[in-house]
């Protein structure tokens, strides 16, 4: 059975039909890339999978379990994490603050135990500390573990928003795209993390406009237009798709 299975899903603005009956499938471990000229639907289905959205019609099943229709806060309880195409940084935080606040539904959360500020807690906060900044290190921010947020540059933030969404300990995340404003170095880390975060056996659902960066790192990839499926496979088989290359990549078939 499929990690995440989604099947026949839809969602409509009045008249508008931004996704349409739409199915895939992504295995556990992978790298599953969404692809698709700008309007095709690729964000509003990452809104649907992630619970911002609540489908018109479709089901959505996580390992197993009907998740369709729950709030984001309950499906981060089942292990979905994700980041947004605009930076969702908190600039009045230190960059490792930023990170701690990505595992808060691992605190103890406790008023009373707040409030006679018992030892556990401080221990927990200090070990936090720790984990976050190990998290940064993991993506390649170890110069940054004392900076404010808002004296790093633009593509170290768009690592620490991943290193913020890997705080959550997820099973699945959502990368709406990560490579989004970056130079080809800086794609070029962007590759070499998201490798990683699959190594550790995370399953990476991504939505990216860097067809280089998609090509190379997908298992397979979802192609959409106008809000409908039109290819699915693995990157020579999209390729070479003629209607994603009409679509798509612009060559005329």
């Amino acid at each position: 059975m499929p990690f995440l299975n989604v099947r026949n899903l839809s969602k409509s603005f009045g008249g508008v039909h931004a996704v349409q009956d739409v199915t895939f499938a992504v295995e556990q471990g992978t790298v599953y890339s969404v692809i698709g000229p700008n309007g095709a639907g690729k964000t509003t289905l990452f809104n649907l999978v992630t619970g911002i959205y609540t489908p018109t019609r479709g089901e959505i099943h996580l390992d197993g379990e009907h998740v369709g229709g729950l709030a984001p806060h309950e499906l981060a309880g089942m292990g979905v994490a994700r980041t947004f195409q605009n930076l969702q940084v908190c600039m009045n935080m230190s960059a490792l603050e930023n990170v701690m606040v990505g595992a808060h539904r691992h605190l103890d959360r406790s008023m009373l135990k707040a409030m006679l500020r018992l030892p556990t807690l401080s221990a927990r906060e200090s070990a936090l500390r720790e984990e976050a900044a190990e998290l940064m290190r993991f993506v390649g921010l170890d110069r940054y573990l004392d900076a404010s947020a808002d004296a790093m540059p633009y593509g170290a933030l768009k690592r620490l928003e991943l290193a913020r969404a890997l705080a959550a300990k997820p099973r699945l995340l959502f990368l709406d795209e990560p490579a989004a404003g970056l130079n080809p170095k800086e794609t070029d880390l962007i590759d070499e993390l998201v490798r990683k975060i699959a190594s550790t056996g995370v399953t990476v659902v991504l939505v990216e406009h860097d067809m280089k960066l998609v090509m190379n790192l997908s298992h397979y990839i979802l192609v959409l237009d106008y809000g409908k499926k039109i290819a699915e496979g693995t990157a020579e088989e999209v390729r070479n798709n003629p209607e994603v290359i009409s679509a798509y990549l612009g060559a005329e078939v």
